[in-house]
């Protein structure tokens, strides 16, 4: 099965709700999942807590874009247990080489702390997993993620799941049929994630997300 697993066929799978995991990081084979309820964090219904708000404005993190992919997914790895086994992080790979896969680092001074990826597809964005090792370093990247997917044109986040750190984000659950309604209106439109670089982390991103959320 996981021979199978190309750029290709998975940007085909996002396409119809579907997506890949493995059993843990030594599986050589991978399933396929396509949950009855989706965790999806609505774009305009963006929490910013007061302590988030207080860890922007403190000015501890720096974020970029796609300019440490790799890095992140071996970061959302790095975990007791995790779906990411080897042959998923190949077709990844090859998914941001293709300018399919895009990450948001978030950094202290030269130090990776957390991040986010997922995949790109009309106006859809597809994430795929986050990680942190510093308080908040996580909400930060969805922060900044989600602001620039805002301010491209996308309309629908997956989340694939809602988890509690999600959901007091504003993450909720939706049945699949409504959820691949919205996937679908949102494959019929375009937009664009950017190319690599620094990522603004400061007021002005907190009154953008909490003037409009």
């Amino acid at each position: 099965m996981s021979d199978l697993l190309t750029s290709d066929l998975l940007l085909e799978a996002y396409r119809k709700g579907v997506f890949p995991m493995a059993e843990d990081r030594n599986a050589t084979e991978v399933f396929w999942v396509r949950p009855r309820f989706r965790g999806i964090l609505p774009l305009n219904g963006f929490h910013v807590s007061r302590s988030l708000a207080k860890t922007v404005r403190r000015g501890g993190f720096t974020a970029t874009a796609d300019m440490a992919f790799e890095a992140v997914v071996e970061g959302c790895a790095d975990r007791e247990e995790t779906w990411i086994n080897g042959p998923i992080f190949d077709v990844y790979r090859k998914l941001h080489a293709e300018g399919h896969a895009h990450s948001v680092e978030i950094w202290a001074e030269k130090t990776l702390v957390g991040g986010v990826y997922g995949v790109a597809i009309g106006a859809a964005f597809f994430g795929e997993s986050m990680f942190s090792t510093r308080t908040d370093a996580s909400k930060v990247a969805l922060l900044c993620a989600v602001d620039r997917l805002r301010r491209a044109g996308f309309t629908l986040f997956d989340t694939q799941f809602l988890t509690a750190h999600l959901a007091s984000l504003g993450g909720i659950e939706i049945p699949r049929a409504r959820y691949e309604v919205l996937l679908a209106e949102a494959l019929t439109n375009q937009a664009a994630f950017g190319g690599p670089g620094p990522v603004p982390v400061d007021q002005a991103l907190v009154q953008r997300m909490t003037q409009t959320s």
